[in-house]
C-alpha cells in the first residue's frame, strides 16, 4: 500500500478579518493562489503534475462561490487540465481535504495532489452561506429548543468543566505568549509565503499581540450574551470574550501530498508521512467537544499512547476547547499549540486545517519529534484527528 507523504507546507500570514485588515484588499482567490504558486515553485514542479486540488471553505458565497478551489488553480496559471473541488467541513474543511488527499493517494487514485484552504471573512464575513436559510422540520423536531451558535458552546464548555473566567484568559495571554515568541524565532519563517497587499508586503500574522496579558483581557465583555440567551440558559457565567476566543481572520495554506516512490521519483525529500486518521461526530448542542472522542478514536487505531506524541496541535476557537481536551485526555500542556494556537495565529476557517498541519510538521522537526496530533472542533458537532510521523 502507497505511503503517503507531505512534501511540503505553506501559508499566508494572518490578517484580521474585518475591513482594514491588513489581507482584507486581496480577493479570496488571489489570496489562495498565491500559495498554490509558492508550492510549485519551491519544490520545482509543473502543474500538469498535479493530480487534483482539493481546498477547504466554509462560507462558498460571493467571493467565495463558483468552486473556488477552480477558481484558484486558474488564477494561480495552472495548467486548465488540472482538476480543483471546495469541501466544507466547517472549521476543519482543510484538514478533511488534507485527509482526502492522503486517502486518495494510499487508494493509488493519486500520485500527486495539493490540500489547501482559504478563508477571507473580512470579505464573505463568518456565516454569510447561511443568510436565508431556514431550519428543517427533521431537526426542529429532534431539537426542539433550537440549537446554538459556537460562542454559546464554547460557554457551555467552560461552565460543565468548571474553568474560570481568570483561567481562560491566562491561556489566551499564553497563546499569545508563544505565538510571539515562535515569530521572534523564526519559527515561522520557512512556511509564511508574504502577501502583497495595498502595494505592501505582509509578512507577519497581525492577530499577534506580544504584549497580551491577563490583566489586559480582564476588562472585555462577553461577547455572546443576550437577553434571550440568558434566560435560557439562566445559570450560565457568560465569560467567553473576544480575548479567550478565535479572531475573525484573512489566510490561506496549501500542502503538497503525495507517495513515497513518487517523491523518489521525482527527488523530492519527504517532511512527514500521514499515520493515521479519524472523523467522529459529537453532541451538536456542545459542539466543540468532538476532538476529545476524535482523540481516542486515532489513538485506538494508531496503536500510539498520547505520551508517544510530541505535539498537539488542538485548535483553539475558544480557550475552553483545548483546556477540556487537556483536562479530559490529561495532557501535558507544554505539548499543547507549543507555538500558539488560534486564539493568536487566527482562525480563518477554510484555511485552518493545512495552516495547523504546517504548524505541527514544523514544530517536529525544529524539535526532532517524531509524531504529532492535529484535531479540530467543527460546527454542528465534529471533529478530524491526524497523527504524522516526522520522516
Amino acid at each position: 500500500m502507497p505511503q503517503a507523504v507531505i512534501v511540503d507546507v505553506v501559508r499566508t500570514p494572518s490578517g484580521r478579518g474585518k475591513p482594514g485588515g491588513a489581507l482584507s484588499t486581496v480577493h479570496p482567490v488571489d489570496l489562495v493562489a498565491g500559495v498554490l504558486t509558492a508550492l510549485l515553485e519551491r519544490s520545482g514542479l509543473e502543474s500538469r503534475q498535479i493530480d487534483d486540488v482539493l481546498m477547504g471553505c466554509v462560507s462558498q458565497v460571493a467571493d467565495q462561490s463558483l468552486n473556488i478551489a477552480r477558481q484558484a488553480v486558474l488564477a494561480a496559471g495552472f495548467d486548465e487540465t488540472v482538476p480543483a473541488v471546495t469541501i466544507d467541513r466547517q472549521c476543519g474543511s482543510s484538514q478533511q481535504a488534507a485527509h482526502f488527499a492522503a486517502q486518495g493517494v494510499i487508494a493509488g487514485a493519486y500520485d500527486v495532489v495539493i490540500a489547501a484552504g482559504v478563508e477571507s471573512m473580512s470579505r464573505v464575513p463568518l456565516g454569510s452561506s447561511a443568510h436565508g436559510g431556514t431550519v428543517s422540520n427533521g431537526v426542529a423536531h429532534r431539537y426542539p429548543d433550537g440549537l446554538v451558535n459556537q460562542g454559546v458552546s464554547a460557554e457551555l464548555i467552560a461552565q460543565k468543566w468548571g474553568f474560570s473566567r481568570e483561567r481562560l484568559d491566562a491561556y489566551s495571554a499564553e497563546s499569545h505568549r508563544r505565538a510571539a515568541d515562535a515569530w521572534s524565532r523564526g519559527a515561522f519563517d520557512s512556511q509564511v509565503v508574504p502577501v502583497l497587499a495595498g502595494g505592501e508586503a505582509v509578512a507577519f500574522d497581525e492577530t499577534v499581540r506580544a504584549g497580551t496579558t491577563q490583566e489586559s483581557l480582564a476588562g472585555l465583555k462577553p461577547a455572546f450574551r443576550t437577553d434571550a440567551l440568558a434566560a435560557r440558559f439562566p445559570g450560565l457565567d457568560w465569560r467567553i470574550t473576544a480575548g479567550n476566543s478565535s479572531p475573525l481572520t484573512d489566510a490561506a495554506s496549501a500542502v503538497l501530498i503525495m507517495s513515497e516512490q513518487k517523491a523518489a521519483e521525482l527527488g523530492l525529500t519527504p517532511r512527514a508521512r500521514f499515520h493515521s486518521f479519524a472523523v467522529v461526530g459529537d453532541d451538536p448542542m456542545m459542539m466543540l467537544t468532538g476532538p476529545i472522542p476524535a482523540t481516542l478514536r486515532i489513538l485506538e487505531r494508531s496503536g500510539l499512547s498520547l505520551g508517544d506524541l510530541d505535539a498537539y496541535e488542538v485548535n483553539e476557537a475558544f480557550a475552553s476547547v483545548p483546556l477540556a481536551w487537556q483536562h479530559d485526555l490529561d495532557a501535558d500542556p507544554a505539548k499543547l499549540n507549543p507555538w500558539g494556537g488560534a486564539i493568536a495565529l487566527g482562525h480563518a476557517v477554510g484555511a485552518s486545517g493545512t495552516r495547523l498541519l504546517g504548524t505541527l510538521v514544523s514544530y517536529l522537526e525544529a524539535t526532532g519529534g517524531r509524531y504529532g496530533l492535529q484535531t479540530m472542533c467543527e460546527g454542528g458537532g465534529m471533529a478530524n484527528a491526524t497523527v504524522i510521523e516526522r520522516l
